[in-house]
């Protein structure tokens, strides 16, 4: 019976330790990496093997333990494909936090769909992607892939940290490449970090342990600019079929222009005449180009077409002209042929396209980019032509593609150029304006307000809109007004100047407050930076100031003819690095004021310890924003 006994207990020991994974048990995670973290990276390997210039296959595990419900995100169960690249294997495991298995997740459990979005109407591209719903925290995914691709001018770079507030315990990136492909790779934001590196003819092997979760800090540069990564490449690559080189930029612009370019410029003759008629009373080129520009706008919209070649080939300029539509290939390929039917030479141009200023990197001679821009060179000028947008203005980028390196594509070779410079004094907005203070605290405000640069680009769009969202978009934009009550609203979008004119009139009860028989209310009713960065004790990070700006106000404000000024502030004169700040009141009679502010914020990266004197100096601005007057009744 003993015997017995002994026996049973065995096997229910090796059932109990073999449904448990020990390795996997979150106690034996580092308390340090746990800090601030929301998820922890418990092991990481990619290994890609590029077998030839056509056969590229990657493996992927990630052991991630998920803290709480914002770590889940973090998992990155995902793979694409297309035709030329398949998922041959993936499967998730979960772990529970003693290291126990509680749920196996295969293939067929993925969600498999398709990766286009409203404005895409082609795509052959897919995603297979893990929905999970976790029963508790924390717990462990063990996550497991294989892909192969025909396709090796992408290779997928190395982000040891690829998400905030996620450490990592290890991380490893193999790389086997035949020598005969020109494989390279560059190193980013090492500098101050441990990160091993071995390295033979045919293969690379980067590692890292114990990396600590990045907090985001307000303010800081990009995610891009802060975590260290790696960029991998070929010289020799294919893109859906096409072999193509990337030794230098001529090469690589040079290769672009003949495989993708050259066999989409073919016109209608009629559309040729049309074109020509239309430009035939003007001499300048650039305004006839400007005038193409607006016959695009005002002929195509935009798609996203995303098949095979055709995600980086534009359709055929025939096509676009037929249909009149495209995605940022197509519709900048054919006003680029547009513009050479009538002897205008302009440029497809690469470039990243976002908020962030990302720029094409000239050190790396690679397939980058994830937008087509336009370029016209004239007189020592470049001009940049979104051609997605059917209101933009000629030559205005915006925020999408300005002040960045993008990659200029001319028929025998490939340059790296630098976008247009959108900051401080360029991206103004000029107030002037007046309001009515009533003893009920009741105010009526009228103002013309100039928006020029990104300030321009943060309104015209509003143009055109419903009232219903040019009601909500003033609410929101003066967001310190109580009971704000929109009575008139006119536009003038000037796009020779780059100017949009808001003339606007509303009302606001309440705004002033009584106090006792004094009455007190802000004076800036119209621009308030309200902005105060937060503190930090031990700031990590540099900050960036990414877009510079000036703001300038000058209002009348009339006062309640039985009340008189019983306090107001006093002028506000603020110079720092970072930019400047003044305010100045003006007492023209009893019962009239003038009220006049200017704002200017310098953009720029500046070192984390100057990031305090940062914080006190919108702190300071904030206040003054908000000053008060107070009035008192006439005895």
């Amino acid at each position: 019976m003993k015997n017995l006994f002994y026996v049973l207990f065995l096997l229910f020991a090796f059932h109990f330790s073999s449904a448990q994974n020990s390795n996997y048990s979150t106690l034996l995670i580092p308390e340090n990496l746990k800090e601030t973290a929301n998820s922890v990276v418990r092991n990481q390997s990619i290994i890609i093997t590029i077998s030839s210039q056509k056969s590229m296959t990657t493996k992927t595990l990630k052991v991630v333990t998920v803290l709480n419900k914002y770590g889940l995100n973090n998992i990155d169960a995902v793979e694409y494909y297309d035709k030329s690249s398949k998922v041959k294997s993936i499967e998730v495991t979960i772990y529970n936090s003693f290291g126990k298995e509680i749920k196996k997740i295969k293939r067929k459990d993925f969600i498999d769909q398709s990766v286009a979005n409203g404005f895409t109407i082609y795509s052959d591209d897919r995603k297979l992607f893990l929905d999970y719903t976790p029963t508790e925290y924390p717990f462990t995914a063990v996550y497991e892939s294989e892909t192969e691709t025909s396709n090796t001018a992408f290779i997928r770079p190395w982000y040891p940290i690829d998400d905030a507030f996620e450490s990592v315990e290890k991380s490893s990136y193999t790389i086997n490449c035949l020598t005969n492909l020109g494989f390279k790779y560059k190193e980013n934001n090492f500098e101050n970090r441990t990160i091993k590196k071995t390295e033979t003819d045919n293969s690379i092997l980067f590692s890292v342990e114990n990396l600590l979760a990045e907090k985001p800090e307000d303010n800081s540069p990009s995610f891009q600019k802060i975590v260290p990564y790696v960029l991998f490449g070929l010289e020799k690559f294919n893109l859906e079929g096409v072999e193509g080189s990337a030794k230098t930029w001529k090469d690589f612009g040079e290769w672009m222009y003949t495989s993708l370019l050259k066999d989409t410029e073919e016109l209608s003759d009629e559309t040729k005449n049309k074109i020509k008629l239309l430009v035939a009373n003007e001499t300048d080129e650039i305004k006839k180009a400007q005038i193409i520009y607006q016959y695009v706008q005002d002929k195509t919209r935009y798609v996203s077409i995303q098949l095979g070649i055709g995600g980086w080939k534009p359709m055929l300029a025939k096509d676009v002209d037929k249909l009149g539509y495209g995605d940022c290939k197509a519709l900048s390929n054919y006003t680029r042929v547009l513009l050479k039917s009538v002897g205008i030479e302009s440029f497809y141009t690469i470039i990243y396209g976002d908020n962030s200023k990302r720029g094409i990197d000239e050190n790396f001679v690679s397939m980058q980019g994830n937008h087509a821009i336009l370029t016209i060179q004239n007189n020592n000028k470049n001009y940049f032509l979104e051609c997605t947008s059917q209101i933009k203005p000629f030559g205005f980028e915006g925020d999408f593609t300005d002040d960045r390196n993008a990659l200029l594509i001319k028929p025998d070779r490939g340059e790296i150029i630098k976008t247009s410079e959108l900051n401080n004094k360029t991206n103004s907005q000029i107030s002037k304006g007046n309001y009515t203070l009533s003893s009920d605290g009741t105010i009526t405000c009228a103002v013309q307000i100039k928006s020029k640069g990104i300030q321009y680009d943060n309104v015209y769009e509003i143009e055109g809109k419903s009232n219903e969202i040019i009601d909500n978009h003033y609410k929101t934009h003066f967001n310190w007004i109580n009971n704000l009550k929109l009575e008139k609203s006119k536009f003038l979008n000037n796009k020779q100047t780059v100017e949009f004119v808001e003339e606007i009139s509303f009302s606001a009860v309440n705004y002033a407050s009584d106090n006792g028989g004094m009455i007190l209310f802000p004076i800036n009713v119209f621009n308030q930076s309200n902005t105060i960065p937060q503190r930090y004790r031990n700031r990590k990070n540099p900050f960036e100031v990414n877009r510079g700006f000036f703001d300038e106000e000058e209002i009348e404000i009339n006062l309640p003819l039985d009340y008189v000024i019983n306090a107001k502030p006093d002028a506000t004169s603020i110079d720092e690095k970072f930019g400047t700040y003044k305010t100045e009141i003006i007492i023209l009679t009893e019962n009239k004021i003038l009220y006049k502010r200017s704002f200017l914020l310098k953009n720029g990266i500046y070192d984390k310890t100057e990031y305090e004197n940062y914080r006190k100096f919108r702190e300071q601005i904030a206040k003054a924003d908000n000053s008060k007057i107070v009035l008192t009744k006439k005895t």
